[in-house]
Formats: structure tokens, sequence, C-alpha cells
């Protein structure tokens, strides 16, 4: 081979290593914040509803924050390179849209659509090619939101909430009946869409024990904004 092509070929290596360093600095910083608030959202399983609102304020201002990683990480990605890096910080972007669609469900009782969740995260149009909201990730957060969903049924019993499991119910019938829509081709996540009904039957069992104990309404209160 070459000299001139062997130097070329190293030249392009180390470049590579060099930002492929400088993305995971990135990455790790955006997984901190990811994870301090996946921390402090699980206070929602023993929080009572009073007190709710004070706890999704705590959380706001990290998520505000990921505005800053996501912007740092998009100017590092070359052009026309955003499905060569993705998988670098797919887990902490799905980790950022659970956070944000359960702050929403708790605020309102309304799931956060895939434009909003990109607009909260400061993730632009024009990095399209570089760093971007992907349909996949999006949906995972929100089997993610489910899956927590199913489990703040059971706890939202234990501290005296009895209509939560009823909105809850309501809510995942509803996204999963708009899901059972979507062509979903991605292996992952058509074995974890499949998984939904296992957490549907167990908001199911909550709810029914809760209606048989006639603990709550037929019909739940509309969920007050926090």
């Amino acid at each position: 081979m070459d000299p001139t092509n062997i130097e070329a070929l190293n030249q392009v290596l180390e470049q590579e290593a060099e930002l492929r360093e400088k993305i995971k600095d990135q990455v790790t910083e955006f997984d901190k914040k990811t994870r301090t608030m996946l921390g402090l959202l699980n206070k929602i399983h023993s929080t009572p509803t009073a007190e709710l609102p004070r706890l999704l304020e705590s959380v706001r201002p990290i998520l505000d924050s990921c505005k800053e990683t996501t912007a740092a990480i998009a100017v590092l990605i070359p052009p026309n390179q955003f499905w060569r890096w993705k998988e670098m910080w797919s887990i902490s972007l799905r980790n950022a849209v659970f956070s944000a669609t359960l702050i929403e469900y708790l605020s309102s009782g309304t799931l956060l659509p895939l434009p909003e969740v990109s607009k909260i995260l400061g993730i632009r149009e024009e990095w399209q090619d570089r760093f971007t909201l992907a349909t996949e990730d999006y949906l995972h957060g929100v089997i993610s939101l489910v899956n927590e969903l199913s489990r703040l049924a059971v706890n939202s019993v234990t501290l005296g909430n009895y209509e939560e499991p009823l909105r809850i119910s309501a809510f995942v019938k509803d996204l999963f009946a708009g899901f059972a829509m979507l062509n979903l081709k991605n292996d992952s996540l058509r074995r974890r869409y499949d998984s939904l009904k296992y957490d549907i039957k167990k908001i199911e069992e909550v709810v029914y024990d809760v209606s048989l104990r006639k603990l709550a309404p037929t019909k739940p209160t509309p969920v007050q904004s926090a």
C-alpha cells in the first residue's frame, strides 16, 4: 500500500477517534442529567398527590438544561452523519423522552407529542441530518412511560389515591390502541410493544380491585394542571 494512502487513512482514523471522544464526553453529561431525572421521578411512587407539583418543579430545570447538551452534541456531528453516531446517545435521549412525557402526564393527564418533546429538548429542525429525535426513540420513551404508569397504578392505591388507576387505565388503553395502528418493523420496538399487554393487564387488575371495593367513582376526576 502506498505510504501516502496509509498516512491519509491514519489521519482519518485519528480524527474519528477524537470526534468519538468529544461526542462521548457530551453524551456522558446527557446521561448524568437523565439519570438524575429518573432518580427524582422515581419518588412519584411514594409522594402524596398534593406534593407532586413540588416534585415535578424540581425536575423541570434539569429537563430544560438538556437543551444545552443536545446543542453541544449537534455541533459536533458532521453533516449527514446522524445515523452513524445516533446509537451513542439513543439511551439517554429515550430517557429524556420518558422524563418529559411522564412530567406532562402527571401535570395534565395527556401525552406529549413528538414535536413538543423535541422543542422541550431544544432539538432544532435544521439539525435533521446531525441530531434529531427519531420516531423509534420517541416511541421507546413512550413505552417506558406506560411501564412506569403500570407501577404507579399499584402504588397510588397504597397512597390512598384510588382514582389514579382509573385515569391511568383510560390513558394507557388509548395509547395501546394508537400503537396497534402503527406498522412496527423495528424488532426491539415490536417486542416492547408486545409487552405492553402485560402492563395493561396489571393496571386492569388494580382497577378491578378498586372498583370491586367501591373505593373510586366510576369515572375519574380530570387531572388538575400541576
